[in-house]
């Protein structure tokens, strides 16, 4: 059942991720954008944490899932050392995922070249 949960709520942030962009004029920036800061209003209000419950790692793959920890992690940071523990907080928390797709970009950028 765990796996119909995962694929039914990553299934579902796609398909709202691709009705966005289908009928708006919103670049797959801007809904990325939307959706790590859906991710981390998410978590404010209490929800994301009932979505993990419910699919378990299905939400944790979806962009969204960022927002949640840049959240989370502020959170816990602010409780710590203040208003200053925001910023170590998500600095800390988010620098392994952010420094691998930089270089994993760089990476794929230097293997394939890219069509205009």
């Amino acid at each position: 059942m765990v796996y119909i949960n995962s694929f039914l709520l990553t299934g579902l942030i796609c398909m709202i991720g691709q009705i966005i962009l289908d009928l708006t004029k919103l670049t797959p920036g801007h809904i990325t954008s939307l959706f790590v800061s859906l991710g981390s209003l998410l978590s404010f209000l209490g929800i994301y944490d009932k979505l993990i419950e419910f699919s378990r790692v299905g939400s944790s793959i979806p962009i969204t899932s960022f927002g949640n920890l840049l959240y989370k992690a502020a959170y816990e940071g602010f409780l710590e050392n203040n208003i200053i523990g925001i910023f170590e907080g998500m600095f800390s928390k988010t620098s392994l995922g952010i420094s691998s797709a930089m270089i994993f970009a760089f990476i794929v950028a230097t293997i394939f070249k890219a069509k205009n």
